[in-house]
């Protein structure tokens, strides 16, 4: 996929989204089930060493969905950190380092159930760039059947984008049950900051506490790791440690009311990446990661009131630097014609 500048349609490769070569299982669920299994059996002996590189190459995958894998299995108490690069298999206090191989993770059984996954996600971040991109630039109203054609799939997955997009807040459906493009200026952009000051703060204060200390171990770690790493982590990675705070963390708020709330801000929380890739500035990322690392661990003090501080401190930043982001998108860039907006 490649864009250009100055223009919002993106280039594709139609081979790799026709409806017969859809990859309905993500990488790093796949991943996580083939680690989960070979650390339960035994294959992978407690205090054995798992580090991306190998792993990623003996998975024909990226290191971010392996990532992602270890991050999970570290989650479930299956893995752990220590003074070392990567992650140990259960507790133990000496590291093994053991040479990985295919074998230990029985890479052609068949018995085991494929995790479940849907046309659709392997679509996904396309078709949300370009409804993002768009939205800029007012409402627009989004033809399903062109969609469904577009990416050669039918319309039962046409419809599984659309929806999932109504509920990140960037389509809505209107008038004779077409769908509508959201239209994203710098009003609709403050009123949602506005929002998101108002409400996680007050999620933060009650999640504080709630959350076990391995989690915010963990999350504090993957963002320590991308830290050391600068430009190195990818669109789909930086998603990761977006989400974790002000989705993951606020989750474990006992106001479901204000989570459910905040679910309306979600729109402006995806939207960033899409203008930083489209304005090519490198790297991809800013200083969230530093942000949410320090607010990360005023919650592992318990520190209730740094954290709320920091936190609307980190809100105030972002709103800014989307502003300008917003500004110098539509200064630089124009709507150009895409085959199921209307």
């Amino acid at each position: 996929m490649a864009n250009r500048r100055g223009d919002l349609t993106v280039t594709r490769n139609a081979g790799a989204v026709s409806g017969a070569s859809v990859d309905r299982t993500p990488a790093y669920a796949s991943i996580t089930d083939r680690l989960r299994r070979g650390v339960e059996s035994g294959a992978l002996p407690e205090g054995t060493v798992l580090l991306e590189g190998p792993l990623a190459a003996i998975f024909g995958s990226s290191r971010s969905p392996v990532k992602q894998a270890l991050a999970r299995l570290e989650e479930e108490g299956l893995l752990s950190r220590f003074d070392g690069r990567g992650l140990l298999v259960g507790a133990a206090s000496e590291p093994k380092r053991l040479k990985i191989t295919a074998e230990m993770f029985d890479m052609d059984a068949a018995a085991v159930p494929t995790p479940k996954h849907f046309a659709w996600q392997s679509l996904y971040y396309e078709f949300e760039r370009e409804v993002i991109l768009r939205s800029v630039f007012g409402r627009f109203r989004v033809n399903e059947l062109a969609l469904a054609r577009h990416f050669d799939v039918g319309r039962t997955v046409a419809r599984d984008l659309l929806i999932h997009a109504q509920q990140v807040g960037i389509v809505t459906k209107g008038e004779k049950s077409h769908w509508w493009i959201i239209p994203l200026d710098e009003a609709r952009f403050q009123d949602l900051y506005d929002l998101r000051l108002l409400l996680e703060p007050a999620a933060l204060e009650t999640a504080v506490g709630g959350i076990p200390p391995a989690v915010l171990s963990a999350m504090a770690g993957r963002l320590e790791d991308g830290i050391n790493r600068a430009g190195d982590a990818d669109i789909a990675e930086l998603d990761v440690l977006e989400e974790e705070l002000h989705i993951g963390c606020l989750s474990y708020g006992r106001n479901p009311e204000i989570v459910e709330a905040l679910k309306r801000t979600r729109c402006i929380l995806v939207s960033g990446k899409h203008f930083q890739v489209a304005l090519q500035r490198q790297p991809f990322f800013d200083s969230f990661m530093e942000e949410h690392l320090e607010i990360l661990q005023a919650m592992s003090r318990q520190d209730v009131a740094g954290a709320k501080h920091l936190l609307r401190a980190h809100l105030e930043a972002s709103s800014e630097k989307a502003a300008e982001r917003l500004a110098a998108f539509r200064a630089t860039h124009q709507v150009s014609p895409t085959s199921y907006f209307v």
